[in-house]
C-alpha cells in the first residue's frame, strides 16, 4: 500500500499495514521470500537474471539464470527458454532446458518438452511430459567418483570354484 507523506516533493513509502503507520524497505526483506511474478499478458524476449524467485503466468522467451531460486511457470505460463534455477515446478507449458540444483516439479497440468538435469524430479499423473532426463547422484564417501560398482568387493576368479564347460549347458546355472 502507498502513503504519501510530508509535502508534495516527498516520495511514497511502502506499509504493509496503514493502521500502524510502520514503514518497510523492500531491500530489508529477506530473499528467500522475494517472488516477481510476470503476468498473464505480459510477454518478454530476452534474458532474465536475478536474486528472487520468479512466477511466470505470462510469455517468456530466451534464457532465466535464478541459480538460488525457484521458478515457477504457472498455469496460464507459455514459456521457450533456458532455465538455470534452485528448483523449477512446471504447470504451464514450458519448452527448453532445465538445469535445477534441486528438483524440477513438473504437475498434472504441465507440457514440457527438452532436457532436465537436476537432483531430483516429480511428475504428477495428467502431465505431459516429452525429455530427455539426467538426476545426479551425491557422491558416495570413500568411492572414487569413477570407480564402477561391479569393482567394489569383487573377489577374484581363482575363489571361484571351477566346473568344466559342458557344450550346451548354461555355465551361470549350477549342474
Amino acid at each position: 500500500m502507498l502513503k504519501k507523506r510530508g509535502g508534495p516533493d516527498r516520495e511514497p513509502t511502502f506499509s504493509p499495514d496503514i493502521s500502524k503507520g510502520e514503514n518497510i524497505s523492500y531491500s530489508s526483506l529477506p530473499s528467500v521470500d522475494r517472488k516477481t511474478i510476470i503476468g498473464e499478458h505480459i510477454t518478454i524476449d530476452g534474458q532474465i537474471h536475478g536474486k528472487e524467485s520468479l512466477i511466470i503466468e505470462g510469455a517468456m522467451k530466451g534464457k532465466i539464470m535464478l541459480e538460488k531460486n525457484q521458478i515457477t511457470v504457472g498455469a496460464k505460463g507459455r514459456v521457450e527458454a533456458e532455465i538455470h534455477a534452485d528448483n523449477v515446478t512446471i504447470s504451464g507449458r514450458l519448452t527448453g532446458n532445465v538445469k535445477a540444483l534441486g528438483k524440477v516439479s513438473i504437475t498434472s497440468g504441465a507440457n514440457f518438452t527438452g532436457e532436465i538435469k537436476a537432483k531430483s524430479i516429480s511428475v504428477e499423473d495428467g502431465a505431459y511430459l516429452k525429455a530427455a532426463i539426467e538426476l545426479e547422484q551425491e557422491p558416495q564417501k570413500g568411492i572414487p567418483p569413477d570407480a564402477k560398482p561391479a569393482s567394489i568387493g569383487a573377489k577374484p576368479v581363482s575363489s571361484f570354484e571351477k566346473k568344466p564347460i559342458i557344450p550346451g549347458a548354461d555355465p551361470i546355472k549350477k549342474n
